[in-house]
């Protein structure tokens, strides 16, 4: 795990994590969680390993909130992300979305 209190912000996004109902997650999120981020819906895409930099905030299933994130391969994975200007959270299924903001 990484440490999150010296996170590298690689960009800032709108994320939302989809309600259980609707195939998100059944638990909260809370700092140190990661997650594969694909640019499109396709589960053969290669994904990219990234952090949402939370502190001390929980996230739960339906909840939005804008949050940094850190890239395992930094401005690699990050400005894929900028150019979609979207990308989906991935745990064998997509459970959320983000929405990068310009920075």
């Amino acid at each position: 795990m990484h440490d999150m209190r010296r996170a590298r912000q690689d960009l800032i996004a709108d994320v939302w994590l989809y309600p259980t109902d609707q195939g998100g997650k059944s638990q909260s999120v809370f700092s140190g969680w990661d997650c594969p981020c694909k640019t499109t819906l396709d589960p053969e895409e290669p994904a990219w390993d990234g952090w949402p930099i939370l502190g001390e905030v929980e996230l739960c299933p339906g909840e939005t909130g804008r949050f940094g994130w850190m890239f395992l391969s930094g401005d690699q994975a990050a400005s894929q992300m900028r150019q979609a200007g979207k990308f989906y959270l991935w745990e064998g299924r997509i459970i959320g979305e983000a929405v990068v903001v310009t920075e």
